[in-house]
């Protein structure tokens, strides 16, 4: 183990493993961008499902408990059926496969966010006046926002993990190098393609877990904490 910590080491020293089309800096960048296309592709398909779902209060349990299922599904399986079809090999069967597996976090997050939206605050909408699309847009979609950020935060970090499949369908990324070392034996650069996913995993779940907290409202933000607890509160008089 001491060996293959030092050969990652020496890896990670070498100028050239940094540059160039296959350097460090563009599998990052390559292996960003197949993660983001594949949250993109899921949040068109599971945002706006998950809040008409919500918003009606029907349905939602099937359809939350189908894609939940489909979790089951083994993401190298279906990124080998999508390589042997029409879209080859290359990055686009890692961006869909890894969307298919990013969708059950999104709608299950989206279609709960906008359930537990409290019936008072739908009440009030509506004794203002305002119709039911209006009433989703500035009053149920803003409270739940924080636990559609939360689906979206999952969905990103387990695909930022997942798109390192890419490299076993002749795809780019990060997992490129944990693929091209187990062929060629050199263990180093194995770990050191691990450690550079995982550092990848970790700054995604940083950014987006400060992002979820800016999107949440400074109100619940305290009465999440105990701040606002009315019972706190009370108790101090």
């Amino acid at each position: 183990m001491t060996e293959v910590l030092q050969a990652a080491l020496v890896w990670f020293n070498d100028p050239a493993n940094w540059t160039g089309s296959r350097g460090i800096l563009a599998r990052t960048g390559e292996h960003l961008t197949m993660s983001v296309l594949a949250v993109l592709l899921a949040s068109l398909v599971a945002l706006p499902l998950g809040v008409w779902l919500g918003h009606r209060r029907r349905g939602g349990t099937l359809t939350v408990l189908v894609a939940n299922a489909s979790r089951a599904l083994p993401t190298f399986a279906l990124l080998l059926i999508f390589a042997s079809t029409s879209l080859g090999f290359g990055n686009r069967p890692a961006v869909l496969a890894t969307a298919i597996f990013a969708i059950p976090p999104i709608l299950t997050n989206t279609h709960t966010g906008l359930l537990e939206v409290d019936a008072a605050a739908r009440d009030a909408a509506r004794g203002m006046g305002m119709t039911g699309l209006r009433s989703l847009a500035q009053v149920e979609i803003p409270l739940a926002l924080p636990m559609i950020a939360a689906g979206l935060r999952t969905a990103a970090v387990q695909v930022v993990a997942t798109v390192t499949l890419a490299a076993l369908v002749g795809g780019g990324g990060l997992g490129v190098y944990i693929v091209v070392g187990l062929g060629t034996r050199r263990f180093g650069e194995v770990l050191a393609g691990a450690l550079l996913v995982a550092a990848l995993c970790l700054i995604a779940e940083g950014v987006l877990g400060l992002t979820q907290r800016l999107m949440t409202p400074e109100a619940m933000r305290r009465y999440a904490t105990g701040q606002a607890d009315p019972d706190r509160s009370s108790s101090r008089v």
